[in-house]
């Protein structure tokens, strides 16, 4: 029979939910919980000369800080490993395998670099390191570019520890794992294990490890896995699952309990604050074929509903979807919305007359509106006021929406309705739409919210006085940010920061234009 072994990635792909910030006691906690459950291989993080740290952070600035940092004391019979990306790390700087420190380094590449990967584990072999093979997105490459790969593999590094499929964006099936198994294993050198790394994008993380494990082969075998599946975006094959599973039908005597343990004390306190598993948006990643870091961009913007989301990253170039680019992503999104040109110079000579010598109160759906709902019902009834409402309706003037949703429903109840041309091309009634391109800031993000177009579209009329109410500023704290609790969205701290930061900037800079701004609600903007 086959030889199994488990491979921990906790510290390692688990990391990349939390930028590796686990902290030296959460890190030892869950080294020492992995050392416990007695599985085969833990990886302890990445090695990154420019990103790495020398404690604190499973990303390391090289080899030597691992057990400086964490790796005090080996365990007898575990394997202890590390990944390098391709190109971040020179592998001249690494040192000879030394007893106390790790025992082999994992080369994460793409298919571009195949052939680069060949001189760089032959250094990392020669240096006394166990040396595993990552074709990342290993379904991208062809019959004929696995073939090409393996037959490389098989000549120049015959010593390898091992040789993995890799599942980089969750996006396989039982088919898939069935050609790249009959594939490898008929092609591969017999001495050589083959491993499995998968993400649970489609929640097939488990089925297609059952399909490995059924697999007719004397080959060994090597299976990923983390606890509680920690991992980026919808995160991987979960160990404590695995394990049981093997223990039961394997004859695998690992233990179950110290995972469970640590899940109760550690890794649902950063499961709280840094979500990982199955959402929407990473399906759609998988079915698009791209890496999931489009799908969390341009969901986490709050600004397209789901289905339009999908459509978006069925617009993503072959050459792009294998790594995130920012840029293109902001430049997809902004080309996504603009559609066809709008005249809207007429909408704005209208307003401009509508809201001459008035002033203007403007209503973002904060939380802090159901404190303050008598006041701002008292202020409709003025009559040199004009009330625009921000996605919301509480009897304005005007609703100025950036949601299909909220349109659709403003449509229906015959509001007078301000909107870019992303959400309805053309207008006819109480309908005004603006050309979503002049109405939104660029920088290095796209700024398409509807407080965005609100407030240029005042400084254009040339309002002079605003009143803001339900501006209450960004918390991640998800139940603080709305008055209606069905637009909640979950944001980071970053996203809070980075959103309170850009807000205040642009309320500043409105300020200095020459408007009067008076907040009416409490405002982390004030």
């Amino acid at each position: 029979m086959n030889n199994l072994k488990v491979l921990d990635v906790t510290l390692r792909d688990g990391g990349c939910v939390n930028d590796f910030n686990f902290g030296q006691i959460y890190m030892e906690k869950i080294l020492a919980a992995q050392e416990a459950s007695g599985v085969d291989i833990i990886e302890m993080g990445y090695i990154d000369e420019n990103k790495g740290s020398k404690s604190g952070r499973t990303q390391y600035i090289d080899e030597t800080v691992i057990p400086q940092c964490i790796l005090k004391n080996k365990k007898p019979g575990v394997t202890y490993v590390a990944m390098i990306d391709y190109g971040k790390f020179d592998i001249d700087k690494i040192h000879f395998k030394a007893e106390n420190g790790i025992d082999g380094i994992r080369m994460a590449f793409h298919k571009k670099n195949f052939l680069d990967i060949i001189p760089l584990g032959r250094k990392l072999i020669d240096k006394g390191y166990k040396f595993y093979i990552q074709p990342m997105i290993t379904l991208r490459y062809s019959d004929a570019e696995l073939l090409e790969l393996i037959e490389v593999v098989n000549k120049e590094l015959p010593e390898a520890s091992g040789f993995y499929i890799v599942d980089s964006f969750g996006e396989m099936r039982p088919n898939d794992m069935s050609r790249m198994l009959n594939i490898i294993d008929h092609n591969l050198i017999p001495t050589m294990a083959l491993g499995f790394h998968s993400h649970n994008n489609l929640q097939l993380s488990y089925s297609n490890v059952m399909s490995m494990l059924q697999f007719p082969t004397v080959r060994d075998l090597m299976l990923d896995c983390s606890i509680m599946g920690m991992g980026k975006g919808a995160g991987n094959l979960n160990t404590e699952i695995l394990i049981e599973h093997l223990n039961l039908f394997y004859g695998k005597k690992y233990k179950v309990a110290p995972l469970l343990e640590v899940i109760d004390k550690v890794i649902n306190q950063i499961h709280d604050e840094f979500y990982w598993g199955y959402a929407p948006e990473y399906y759609l990643s998988s079915a698009n074929h791209c890496t999931p870091s489009y799908a969390s961009y341009f969901y986490n913007k709050h600004m397209l509903p789901i289905d339009q989301v999908g459509e978006l990253l069925g617009l993503i170039s072959e050459e792009k979807k294998i790594s995130f680019d920012k840029n293109y992503a902001e430049e997809l999104y902004r080309q996504y919305n603009k559609g066809k040109t709008v005249d809207d110079s007429a909408v704005v000579d209208e307003l401009k007359l509508e809201f001459h010598d008035k002033r203007v109160l403007l209503v973002a759906p904060g939380k802090s509106i159901s404190i303050y709902l008598d006041m701002i019902k008292e202020l409709l009834e003025q009559k040199d006021l004009i009330s625009i409402g921000l996605n919301m309706d509480l009897g304005f003037d005007y609703i100025l929406t950036t949601r299909i949703e909220i349109f659709a429903q403003a449509v229906s109840d015959g509001k007078k309705i301000i909107v870019p041309s992303n959400i309805a091309k053309g207008g006819r009634g109480n309908v005004r739409v603006l050309d979503y391109k002049n109405w939104i800031e660029v920088d290095d993000r796209t700024h398409d919210s509807s407080a965005v177009i609100a407030l240029k579209l005042l400084q254009t009329c040339g309002v002079k006085n605003v009143l803001m109410a339900g501006f209450d500023g960004f918390s991640i704290n998800i139940n603080e940010n709305y008055y209606d609790s069905t637009m909640r969205h979950p944001v980071s701290f970053e996203q809070a920061e980075r959103r309170n930061k850009y807000y205040s900037n642009l309320i500043a800079r409105t300020v200095e234009t020459g408007i009067n701004i008076e907040f009416i609600t409490p405002s982390k903007y004030e």
